[in-house]
């Protein structure tokens, strides 16, 4: 007589078990890796603000706008386009124009040794030299005088403040994530903004679509 072999309901239930905990350590893994990178990305935009004060503090001016940059850092380029010592970082803040503020500013704060990265200005070369965050995105900072990509009339509900910094290719989950570690955790309110990249200028987006990818602007 033939014996017919296979699991018993024990084994079966042991190695629904197994997956089980696999798949739960899986999805475990991947949220502390979101969690990471929110991080990094919130640091970025934080780092930001010590370059501009650490480099006000050290010699009362302001990176890229600084008029005295050579003296001050050895090696610096003064920027050639915009009106130096205006206290205003002049340029956008994804230029890809050498002499711009905006873009000396990152060789400015990083010969200050305040900022890691390449010393050597280059914003023309497909923005390379500007630093980028998490997900390959680029970063940069300008004055809010100037500044279109997002609406910033206080009275409309636009965003208030002296500086902005940005960063793009951040995708919808990630973006809401960063702005409630940020701010209030709404797109189009407070002092960090999500956009749509390249769209006409609003007050952001209330709610993002997870897989889309956006502009993060954070005005201080």
């Amino acid at each position: 007589m033939n014996k017919q072999t296979g699991f018993t309901l024990i084994e079966l239930a042991i190695v629904l078990v197994i997956i089980g905990l696999l798949l739960g350590g899986v999805l475990r893994g991947q949220e502390l890796i979101n969690s990471a990178k929110v991080k990094n990305m919130a640091r970025d935009f934080q780092n930001v603000q010590v370059y501009i004060y650490g480099y006000q503090d050290k010699f009362k001016a302001l990176p890229g706008d600084d008029p005295a940059s050579a003296t001050h850092v050895a090696g610096a380029t003064p920027a050639t386009v915009g009106t130096l010592g205006n206290g205003v970082v002049q340029g956008d803040w994804n230029t890809t124009t050498n002499g711009d503020e905006s873009c000396v500013f990152w060789q400015h704060v990083r010969l200050a040794g305040l900022a890691p990265g390449p010393t050597v200005v280059n914003c023309a070369a497909a923005n390379t030299y500007q630093p980028r965050n998490a997900d390959g995105g680029l970063i940069g900072v300008q004055s809010v005088s100037g500044f279109t990509d997002v609406s910033v009339l206080p009275t409309a509900g636009g965003m208030s403040g002296a500086y902005v910094v940005c960063s793009d290719a951040i995708l919808g989950k990630f973006a809401k994530q960063l702005d409630t570690t940020l701010d209030d955790g709404v797109g189009n309110t407070g002092s960090v903004r999500i956009q749509v990249a390249g769209g006409a200028a609003t007050n952001g987006e209330a709610a993002p679509v997870d897989a889309t990818p956006y502009m993060v602007c954070m005005a201080f």
